[in-house]
């Protein structure tokens, strides 16, 4: 399930990663993320993973569509925050391989850190 939330950044797509992720929620979400690249708006994306329960196959099906439609160039900052090591650890990770897009991770307790890293976009 993905949720909208407000981070206090008018620019920035918050949401919130809670099981898992359906066919519905992905479409949503990527949705925002076209109407912001329609209006030449660089995205800065918040996303906060309280659990991973996975992803419907049609999700990421639609997920994969949209990169190979719109590619990675639209991301400016992304702040993944979760108390998953691993997952900071990947995201690090794909920080470093996608040079144009800032990206980094943050444990739960450090959710003003990610904001601050968000609005210096």
């Amino acid at each position: 399930m993905i949720e909208m939330i407000d981070i206090g950044i008018a620019d920035a797509i918050a949401y919130r990663i809670e099981g898992k992720i359906t066919e519905e929620d992905m479409k949503m979400i990527l949705a925002i993320f076209k109407e912001k690249i329609e209006k030449n708006q660089k995205l800065i994306v918040y996303q906060e993973v309280v659990s991973v329960g996975g992803a419907e196959f049609d999700a990421m099906i639609e997920k994969l569509k949209f990169f190979l439609e719109f590619g990675l160039s639209h991301f400016s900052r992304i702040a993944v925050i979760t108390h998953k090591k691993w997952l900071h650890k990947l995201v690090d990770l794909e920080g470093k391989l996608f040079k144009g897009i800032e990206m980094k991770g943050f444990p739960k307790e450090e959710k003003d850190q990610a904001i601050k890293f968000l609005k210096h976009a």
